[in-house]
C-alpha cells in the first residue's frame, strides 16, 4: 500500500467492528449495502448509522483522482477496515461484520493527506455471536496466516541485509541482481506492513509519494534510483540527480534494514493481531497494489529497475496464500461459497501461468519495459478475472454455515 496509514494497531483495543465472527441461526447474514460517493472535495455516505450484521461500503468514485475510503474507530485514529485504488469512475466494495459500537468514515481522494468528510458512523443492536466449530476454523485461519507473515518477515530481514550489504560495499552488479529477490517476502504481505505506521512509507514509497506527503525519500526505491541512476536522470529530467557517496550509501541502506527489523520486530510482538477481515481484505489489497497507478501493472512501481514483474507475482502469491487459509471456511459457506472458491482456484492458477510465461524468480523475469501495451492489457485484464471473485472473498468467509 502506497498510503500513509494513521495508527500501529491492526486492530485497536475496544475495536471489534472485524471480529472475525459468523452470525448464528436467526440472524439476516443479506449483507446491508451502503452507497459511499468520493468526490474530490466530499466524501458522502449513504446513511450514518446501521444495525450490526455483514455490511458491505459500495464506493463509487465521481472525482478525478484515484481515491479510497476508510472505516475507523471510535478513537477516529485506528483503521478499522481500508478500500484503496478506487480510479475515477470505478466503485469497489468493502464488506465488513459490524458490531456494535461508534465508528467514523473518510475518504481520501490522492491516496494522500488526512483525508476529507470525516463523519461519525454507528453500528447498533446485538452483538453478533459465533458458532463453536466456525470459531475454531476462524481461530486456525488466522494463526496459520499469522504465522505466515511472521516467517515473510524473518526472512525479509537477512535478506535485506545481504542486499544492503553488496549496495554499501559498492558491488552494484550485485546489488542490482538482489534488488528484486529482496522485495518478494515484503510484497507477500504489504497490507500487513502498512498497518504500521510511517513503516511502510518508509520502506517502500517510491520518490513522488514520498515528496507528496513531505517525506524523506528512503527505502527500496531510493537505493533503486541511486544503483540505476541514468534511468533516473531520465525519468527526471529537471532535476539534478547525483549518485550517493558511501557515507550517503551506508545511511540509507542502514536506515532500510532498521526498518525492515522494526517491521519484523511489530509483528512477532506479543499484542500483534490479526482477524480473518485482514487476511481477506488484504488478499484484495495485495491486487490492487499491482493495478494502482503507481503499481505494477503500468510499470510505475519499480519505475528504475522495470522489475515490476516480480512485484506483481509476489503480490498474487500473497493474495494466493491469504485465500487459502480461508478457503475451507468459503467452501463451508454454501453453494455460492463452493462456486466461488472453483472460480477463484481457477483464476489463481490462470493468473500465474500468464505471469510465468515472463518468466519466474530462478531465472528472472523480463524486464518490464520489454512488455507491450497490449500484453500488460492481457495482463491486465486477467487480474479483473481474478479480482473481481477475490472481492467477494470477505462476505463468503463472513456468511452463516448452511449446516446451522
Amino acid at each position: 500500500m502506497k498510503s500513509t496509514t494513521a495508527l500501529l494497531a491492526a486492530v485497536a483495543g475496544g475495536v471489534a467492528l472485524l471480529s472475525g465472527c459468523v452470525p448464528n441461526a436467526g440472524i439476516d447474514t443479506a449483507a446491508t449495502v451502503i452507497a459511499v460517493d468520493s468526490s474530490d472535495d466530499a466524501c458522502t455516505v449513504e446513511t450514518d448509522s446501521v444495525a450490526s450484521g455483514t455490511v458491505t461500503f459500495r464506493v463509487s468514485n465521481s472525482g478525478e483522482r484515484v481515491t479510497e475510503f476508510y472505516l475507523l474507530g471510535e478513537d477516529e485514529l485506528s483503521i478499522v477496515s481500508e478500500v484503496e485504488n478506487i480510479a475515477p469512475g470505478a466503485s469497489r466494495d468493502l464488506t465488513v461484520l459490524a458490531q456494535p459500537g461508534s465508528y467514523f468514515t473518510v475518504c481520501k481522494p490522492g491516496m494522500i493527506g488526512s483525508g476529507i468528510g470525516q463523519s461519525s458512523f454507528t453500528v447498533t443492536g446485538d452483538a453478533i455471536a459465533v458458532s463453536e466449530d466456525r470459531e475454531r476454523a476462524i481461530s486456525d485461519a488466522v494463526a496459520n496466516y499469522t504465522a505466515y507473515v511472521k516467517t515473510q518477515a524473518a526472512e525479509l530481514v537477512p535478506n535485506v541485509q545481504g542486499f544492503v550489504d553488496a549496495y554499501v560495499a559498492g558491488d552494484d552488479d550485485e546489488a542490482r541482481r538482489l534488488f528484486p529477490l529482496v522485495r518478494i517476502n515484503y510484497e507477500r504481505i504489504e497490507p500487513t506492513a502498512s498497518q504500521f505506521g510511517d513503516l511502510d512509507p518508509a520502506i517502500d514509497y517510491r520518490k513522488p509519494g514520498a515528496e507528496a506527503e513531505g517525506l524523506e525519500f528512503t527505502g527500496f526505491h531510493r537505493i533503486e534510483m541511486d544503483l540505476w541512476l541514468d534511468a533516473a536522470v531520465a525519468n527526471y529530467p529537471d532535476e539534478t540527480i547525483i549518485p550517493l557517496d558511501a557515507a550517503g550509501r551506508q545511511q540509507i541502506g542502514q536506515k532500510l534494514v532498521d526498518d525492515v527489523t522494526a517491521l519484523y520486530d511489530a509483528v512477532h510482538a506479543d499484542d500483534f493481531e490479526l482477524s480473518v477481515s485482514d487476511i481477506t481484505n488484504g488478499a484484495i489489497g495485495l491486487l490492487d497494489e499491482v493495478a494502482a497507478p503507481d503499481g505494477k501493472l503500468p510499470g510505475e512501481e519499480n519505475e528504475f529497475a522495470h522489475t515490476d514483474l516480480y512485484d506483481f507475482y509476489a503480490n498474487v502469491e500473497g493474495a494466493e496464500v491469504a485465500f487459502t487459509a480461508v478457503r475451507q471456511i468459503a467452501l463451508d459457506s454454501g453453494d455460492d461459497g463452493e462456486a466461488l472458491v472453483a472460480e477463484l482456484d481457477e483464476e489463481f492458477a490462470a493468473m500465474k501461468a500468464l505471469l510465468s510465461t515472463y518468466g519466474d524468480y530462478e531465472g528472472g523475469f523480463v524486464s518490464y519495459d520489454t512488455v507491450s501495451q497490449d500484453e500488460r492489457n492481457e495482463l491486465g485484464a486477467q487480474l479483473n478475472a481474478l479480482s473481481e471473485p477475490l472481492a467477494q472473498l470477505t462476505h463468503a468467509v463472513l456468511g452463516v454455515d448452511p449446516a446451522e
